[in-house]
């Protein structure tokens, strides 16, 4: 088993990287907010997990321990696999995930390519036990229901959850509470 690897990125793909480790090069698949801040040359300590099928040697890494756990219970659901999983963590902040199965809110899981409703009550229903409760799970304090609006035409453009949480937070204060106004300053962060 490869538990962690130290190297530098020699390459980024769409969807992993190219670790040079003492000559050779390892394609490692990573969530889509990791891989989008490396550039090649970076040196880079992954917590990683293998994935081995009869036809392929597949290896995940993560940032921290806590991302390779939250994936390893999201390979535990059926139906999800590791692309699933791995999408799961591209598009959602391990808060996110954490809070939205203490929440039990399905329609956060529905916002992530290639999970639907059925799957995102599977992730609810075989990870609510699972996973600890923690402080720090409240759900968003303060967001208003055209803020709600916001992001849902923010998610709904193609940009993930995280991303659009973030344009939130950005919008002055002094912008009207308007969906319409709201939205137009939520995508000047994003210019």
């Amino acid at each position: 088993m490869i538990a962690v690897l130290n190297g530098r990125v020699l390459e980024i793909y769409s969807d992993s990287l190219v670790i040079g480790i003492g000559g050779l090069g390892l394609q490692v698949f990573v969530p889509g907010p990791l891989r989008d801040r490396l550039r090649p040359g970076d040196e880079v300590f992954l917590q990683t997990y293998l994935v081995v099928r009869q036809d392929a040697l597949t290896l995940f890494g993560f940032e921290n321990r806590e991302e390779r756990e939250l994936f390893l219970l999201l390979l535990s659901v059926d139906g999800i696999g590791p692309k699933s999983a791995l999408a799961v963590l591209t598009t959602l902040s391990a808060d996110a995930i954490r809070r939205a199965i203490f929440h039990e809110q399905p329609e956060v899981f529905t916002r992530v390519p290639g999970v639907g409703k059925k799957t995102a009550q599977k992730i609810l229903l075989q990870l609510q036990d699972r996973i600890p409760a923690m402080s720090g799970l409240e759900p968003v304090s303060g967001i208003s229901d055209v803020d709600t609006e916001v992001l849902g035409a923010l998610t709904a453009l193609g940009y993930s959850v995280v991303e659009a949480q973030s344009a939130l937070q950005s919008i002055p204060r002094e912008t009207p509470q308007d969906v319409e106004a709201r939205l137009r300053a939520a995508l000047q962060y994003f210019a």
